[in-house]
């Protein structure tokens, strides 16, 4: 993963609507004058923050691709079930966090496509959790 601190350095003056419908529009949609900026919308603790483009097939389950922009949080406590990027033996991933056995003396981390197996973190890999996955962008073209 390739990882960028910051904020967007330009701010997108991009028509905002609240929700998309995937029916027929609205007449009414058609006079909205609100912007979206990522860092005020997107961006809940500035100096945690982290971006990182996915490079790898893993968690293409979870519509996760390569090419993809992680919005990254390290100031959040991960919970079980949150996608996080982690710090395992000395190469960045990111896959979900799975707490389910950690009274048993270990965690999982789950990949999302068969070809990749789930990972059993015990006390003697090195393995920290660097930041948790709140948005993901997604490249289109």
């Amino acid at each position: 993963m390739k990882l960028i601190k910051g904020e967007f350095k330009e701010k997108l003056e991009l028509l905002y609507a609240p929700s998309i419908k995937a029916g027929f529009p609205s007449p009414a949609e058609d006079y909205l004058s609100e912007s979206l900026d990522f860092n005020r919308d997107l961006i809940k603790h500035p100096e945690a923050t982290f971006y990182a483009e996915v490079d790898g097939d893993s968690m293409t389950g979870l519509g996760i691709n390569p090419g993809d922009i992680a919005v990254i949080d390290k100031s959040l406590e991960p919970a079980h079930g949150d996608i996080i990027v982690s710090y395992i033996n000395e190469e960045f991933n990111i896959k979900q966090l799975d707490l389910t056995h950690q009274k048993e003396g270990y965690i999982e981390l789950r990949s999302y496509n068969p070809k990749y197996p789930t990972f059993r973190i015990n006390e003697d890999d090195h393995f920290r959790v660097w930041g948790v996955v709140v948005y993901t962008i997604k490249k289109w073209k």
